[in-house]
């Protein structure tokens, strides 16, 4: 891994379980799989090219805020980078009937920036679906979507003026990578997590970008083993190869 800018030092080797910069979580209840602990390993980052940032996700790290990151569970290794090939992208019937659910939302793409439109849309949705675990300031809220290292989009979905959604991701001449994505709870029938990855892929698709990164793929997560059903799709195996997703 070449050197990358993380606050006062450095980034400086491939071998990060050795990395004196990295920061290993404690260990608390798996978000995904019952019964299970997990664990992250992060770095604080100034700022990303998209080479780098390429680099890092074919090592299994995601981003959140100014945080690059990896699962480090000492159980278990079910969390697995995903991505679709967007050139060969082809939606089944179900995916088809998401879109038509969906013909009356219309989608903003510009540049990142919190409100209090958004922070409210963010905060309903925190309610619904997650835990107290997550803060609910307007600063938490800022830090974890809005504060990036590199070029972000967001995508604005809307039911006339009424926000419904906001999705972000990372571009770069490599791909677009997820980030996140909220949505209004009382949309929940339109699947518009689903409905935003068709979406994005399509922007990709017309952005000639090759690759949509879903972020991690957990096979037994309802949250989760959604994400295998855009296909064909490529998963990240351990020694750092991307390769074509068989269920």
């Amino acid at each position: 891994m070449s050197e990358a800018s993380v606050g006062d030092g450095t980034i400086r080797s491939a071998q990060a379980d050795y990395d004196t910069l990295r920061y290993v979580s404690s260990e608390t209840p798996c978000p995904y799989l019952a019964g299970l602990h997990s664990r992250s390993e992060a770095y604080f980052v100034e700022q990303l090219d998209g080479d780098l940032y390429e680099r890092l996700l074919a090592r299994g790290f995601r981003r959140s805020g100014r945080v690059v990151y990896r699962p480090r569970c000492r159980a278990c290794r079910e969390c697995h980078p995903i991505r679709i090939p967007v050139d060969q992208f082809s939606p089944s019937r179900s995916l088809r009937r998401v879109s038509r659910r969906n013909v009356d939302v219309w989608v903003e793409v510009g540049e990142p920036a919190a409100t209090g439109e958004k922070f409210e849309l963010f905060s309903r949705y925190l309610d619904a679906q997650h835990d107290d675990t997550m803060t609910r300031s307007y600063e938490a809220f800022q830090d974890f979507l809005y504060d990036s290292p590199m070029e972000t989009r967001e995508f604005r979905y809307r039911l006339g003026k009424r926000l419904i959604g906001v999705a972000l991701a990372d571009r770069w001449s490599g791909g677009l990578s997820s980030v996140y994505m909220y949505f209004a709870p009382e949309c929940s029938e339109r699947s518009l997590g689903t409905f935003s990855v068709l979406w994005e892929v399509e922007y990709c698709q017309r952005e000639r970008l090759p690759y949509y990164y879903l972020g991690y793929y957990v096979a037994n997560s309802q949250k989760m083993a959604y994400k295998s059903r855009f296909r064909p799709n490529e998963v990240l195996v351990a020694d750092d190869r991307w390769v074509v997703f068989r269920e």
